[in-house]
Formats: C-alpha cells, structure tokens, sequence
C-alpha cells in the first residue's frame, strides 16, 4: 500500500494545481447573531468547506477576512489552526487580509494573533502572483488605521496596479479586500468607502479583471463599469437576508445564493474560469453551483 503522503504528492504531480481558492466568513456564528439570524451547522459546515478545498489541492487559498470571530481571543482560532495546518502540510500555501471580526474587541491583540498565523500578511496591502494572475490582498478596516497607513495602503495600491498593468508575466489582476463595494445585504450593504478608495483605481486598472470581497454573507455577482464584482462571504458566517427588490442592486447571479460556498480561479489560456462550490443537498459535500469566464484583453 502506497502511504497517504506519498500517493497525496503523487496527486499533485498530476493535477498541476491549477486553481486557487478564495473563502470568506469563516467565522463561527457568535450568541448575538444568532438571536437574529438562523444558524445551520454552521461550524461542521466549515470544517467540509476546508476539507473540500483540501480536496482539490488548489496552488493556494486566499481568506477574505473574518477568518475567527474574535481574533484576540486564542480558542476562537483552535479550529482554523488544524484547518490551517492540514492545508500547509499538503503544502498549499493560505494567504488572508484582516475583516472586522478578527480585529474585534482588542484590534492590536487580533492583529498580532492574525499575523502569527499569516505573516506574509501585510496591514496596508500586499500582492501574489500565481500563475499569471496578481491577487492584491487590501486592507478595509479603515477606522482601524491611521492617517499615515490610509495613506501608505493607497500609494502602495495605486502604484501596483500601474506596476502591474505593466508587467508582462501578468495577465490579470484580482482585487481583493473584506468590505464589499457592492452588496444587497440587508445587514451589511455597499461600502462606500470602499467604493471611493479601491473601485476608482480598480476601474481604471488595465488588468484588473475581478474584484472579490467577503464581509456580506452572500454570493453576488454584480458588473459596473464593464467590471466583475463578487461576493462571497459563504465561509461559515449566518446567512444574510437580501434587501427588498426595488432596493437591490443588479444581481447577475440573482437566484444563486448558496447558504455557504467558496470559490476557485482557474487561468486557461487568456481567460479565467470562476468556479462557485455550494453545499450540497445532503449537507456532506459541496458541489459545483456557477461559473463564470472572464477574458484578458492587452
């Protein structure tokens, strides 16, 4: 019998490790939330959220922020570190931006915790390249920076977007941070200051193709500008209700709104395949729900 870890490196020998993940919300529901909000196993759910992704041995997962519920405190990160750990010792490298729930109660506690786990990360902004395609990793908690670092994040944004526009070994750029731009959630809604801070820039962008958030506990797909906006905050947070219909905003993906999901990004040729995976029916898997294709252009 061939042991585990060999027929495991034999696996990813074979598939290339073509995709990269992206979940959101990973979150346990909190006592709070729940007064208002129905839970739905959500804490098991994701444990097969990450088992499934562990599945299909993507080159990395991005976390779109928060990633525990409260992030100073240490037995909110018991679960993800065995999540965290599984992942990396098949090495597939987990990369993650700060959401509101990891900076609550203590931000500088949160903070420190976060970057024990992730210290790749970078408070206001930092990039990856993978297999052509930057992912730029923002920072939206932006009452929890200061003026100097709100004006570090943008100088370090706008000149990367510029830096990649011109990089040859790049042919599109995913823009990411945790408040979404654009949302119909009737608990969270639209940032706007996300909408003035990051939009104009990504619009602007050459590259910049995909614009994915989290923060809202929904799956959207919205096009502005001849540009792709998605949410997915389906990691393990409390499902969101939607606004009323004369409020919302264009929903392309408008009845596809899994409970909970996450999502891979595969580049084939000049076009990037984007998957969403949704909990299945008997609750023990998660199966392929949408897709989207978007094409580079020079």
């Amino acid at each position: 019998m061939v042991p585990f870890f060999q027929a495991r490196a034999q696996a990813i020998k074979e598939t290339g490790r073509s995709e990269i993940a992206f979940v959101s919300d990973t979150q346990a529901p909190m006592l709070i939330e729940k007064l208002y909000l129905k839970a739905h196993h959500n804490t098991r759910v994701t444990q097969l959220l990450f088992g499934a992704i562990d599945e299909k041995l993507p080159r990395c997962v991005f976390i779109l922020g928060d990633v525990v519920a409260k992030g100073h405190r240490e037995r909110k990160w018991r679960a993800m570190d065995q999540y965290l750990a599984t992942l990396r010792k098949n090495d597939i490298p987990v990369y993650a931006l700060l959401g509101n729930h990891d900076l609550m109660g203590n931000p500088i506690k949160g903070q420190e915790k976060f970057n024990m786990r992730f210290p790749d990360h970078v408070s206001t902004g930092y990039y990856k390249v993978v297999d052509s395609i930057a992912v730029v990793m923002l920072n939206s908690n932006f009452n929890k920076l200061s003026a100097e670092e709100l004006a570090r994040q943008q100088a370090f944004y706008e000149g990367t977007l510029r830096s990649l526009d011109e990089n040859p070994g790049v042919k599109f750029t995913i823009v990411t941070c945790h408040h979404a731009p654009y949302s119909n959630s009737r608990i969270v809604g639209s940032s706007m200051a996300v909408q003035q801070k990051f939009v104009p820039q990504f619009i602007r962008s050459k590259k910049g193709k995909l614009f994915i958030t989290g923060h809202a506990h929904l799956f959207e797909w919205f096009q502005i500008q001849g540009k792709d906006f998605l949410t997915i905050g389906g990691g393990g947070g409390l499902h969101q209700p939607l606004k009323s219909e004369k409020d919302r905003l264009p929903n392309q993906a408008a009845g596809y709104d899994p409970e909970f999901h996450y999502l891979t990004v595969r580049r084939v040729a000049n076009s990037m395949v984007i998957t969403s995976y949704q909990l299945a029916n008997d609750l023990l898997h998660m199966d392929e729900g949408y897709q989207v294709t978007v094409f580079w252009s020079q």
